[in-house]
């Protein structure tokens, strides 16, 4: 065995236990694992420490939709508690986003993960071997494995005449100091529909062009519509079904023109058209894998090859950063033998935090259905419940999507002022593969909105509920899937 001393001496000569390929959020909490566990670890990063989501993805991004909702509720005052008004000032939440991302520096990253021992190179790596890397001319061997987190990149539509406008991504918009008047939003996914009620509580004139046939397309219909509903009231403008075909600047602006001869004009263009991994230039064929795929292939320990492992956007699960740090878990188990559940998907959450929210977790309806599943799907909307009553939500709903062959949920939606936040309980009962029957005996807190679910399952209620939503036809749906359940 080695000492300390000897290993000390090995990384500066280009050993470690493990090269981290990429120190984004999950590959910096797998180091931090692995050095608190007394490994040595190089990390090699071409871009930020940290990765997007602290600098231009979920923290940012959440830091300015709660300035944007702060906005919007003193509206709500009207009516309920008074009157009030308010003004915007976006310089306020351009300094707290500033602030927060240490104006687009990682020093503090470098520092945290030099503090507990570990080597931090920044420059674009490239596999040599199954368990070498070189970076910046020089060769790097782990002694246990390598780790690849390279993460993703923005998607550049294919838009003829787009090389002559000066086009924003979704990171740009994170960084604005000042608003323009007008933007123009390629896509109606998490990121676009979230920056684009920011930008237009603001002050901005947004509009949101989707190429399918309703924003959040991935997410419930019912939930597409409430945000569609919220972004109406904004004074957002959606052209759904349309396709940007053309752009050039003119006088100053930016011209979008759509299928169907729509034209639009606006000061800037953000592209939001989604990410996608590059692996052409990671050296992955030295290692024996292939190069050309759009995801690195994984095992459920999260295993590419004998010795590599990979997490994150990468290997094609979700790009989502709460997926990256679950697979980091399994990763870091496996490298410390450590024993861990190995990894799985069917209750992979996730939020996007419009006003209304939308959380969901595992299948909608229709995946559900695709997938085989015979099931029963019930829809309780949130302005029925007692806590949406009282809080004056009438923008919510909750959609719960079970199994007839076992009455457990494979898949729940919560649309609302606190869908991401109710969404726990549904994350739970969809990962345990709870049943109807058991959820129907919990004992649930009044009046929440995450008793709303109790109310949509009939655990309590069933005869005030039924005069507060008496076209509510869930209940006689659930009743009957548990009956032929039986016992």
């Amino acid at each position: 065995m080695m000492s300390s001393n000897e290993n000390q001496t090995d990384i500066h000569d280009g050993y470690a236990d493990v090269i981290m390929l990429g120190v984004g959020t999950s590959g910096e909490d797998l180091s931090l694992q692995l050095l608190n566990a007394g490994l040595d670890v190089i990390g090699i990063e071409a871009a930020l420490v940290g990765g997007t989501c602290p600098y231009y993805g979920c923290l940012p991004s959440k830091m300015m939709v709660r300035a944007a909702n702060l906005l919007k509720e003193s509206e709500r005052i009207n009516g309920i508690s008074g009157q009030a008004s308010a003004s915007s000032d976006w310089s306020q939440i351009a300094g707290r986003v500033r602030q927060l991302t240490g104006g687009w520096n990682d020093a503090g990253g470098v520092e945290r993960f030099e503090k507990r021992g570990g080597r931090l190179i920044h420059g674009e790596g490239k596999l040599t071997g199954p368990r070498t890397v070189k970076v910046n001319g020089k060769s790097f061997t782990a002694r246990k494995g390598i780790v690849i987190a390279t993460g993703t990149k923005p998607v550049i539509p294919p838009i003829f005449g787009l090389e002559k406008v000066n086009y924003w991504t979704t990171d740009d918009v994170i960084e604005l100091e000042s608003l323009p008047e007008s933007i123009v939003f390629l896509g109606g996914g998490a990121t676009s529909c979230e920056l684009g009620q920011v930008m237009a509580r603001f002050g901005v004139k947004v509009t949101i062009v989707e190429p399918h046939d309703r924003l959040l397309r991935l997410e419930e219909p019912e939930a597409s519509e409430k945000v569609e509903a919220a972004f109406a009231d904004d004074g957002i403008i959606v052209h759904k079904g349309a396709k940007a075909r053309e752009v050039e600047p003119r006088n100053g602006s930016i011209i979008t023109r759509l299928d169907g001869d729509i034209e639009l004009t606006s000061e800037r263009l953000v592209l939001a058209t989604g990410r996608k991994t590059d692996l052409t230039n990671l050296g992955l064929e030295s290692a024996g894998l292939d190069s050309s795929a759009r995801f690195i292939k994984v095992d459920e320990r999260m295993r590419a090859a004998d010795g590599i492992w990979a997490m994150g956007d990468v290997t094609g699960k979700a790009m989502l950063t709460h997926v990256a740090l679950y697979q980091a878990a399994i990763i870091a188990a496996d490298i410390l033998g450590k024993e861990h559940p190995p990894a799985e998907y069917q209750s992979i959450p996730r939020v996007t935090f419009t006003d209304p929210e939308v959380g969901s977790v595992g299948y909608t309806e229709s995946t559900a259905r695709e997938a085989g599943f015979d099931v029963v799907a019930v829809t309780k909307q949130i302005g029925a419940t007692f806590r949406g009553i009282l809080h004056g939500d009438n923008g919510g709903v909750i959609k719960l999507v079970a199994d007839r062959g076992t009455g457990a949920l494979v898949g729940a939606t919560a649309v609302g002022s606190r869908g991401g936040e109710i969404l726990g309980l549904l994350t739970l009962a969809v990962h345990a593969r709870i049943p109807i029957t058991k959820l129907r005996s919990m004992i649930y807190a009044f009046p929440t909105f995450s008793g709303g679910i109790g109310e949509a399952i009939g655990a309590y209620g069933r005869g005030v509920t039924t005069v507060l939503d008496p076209e509510y036809t869930g209940l006689k749906e659930l009743d009957q899937l548990i009956e032929a359940l039986g016992d």
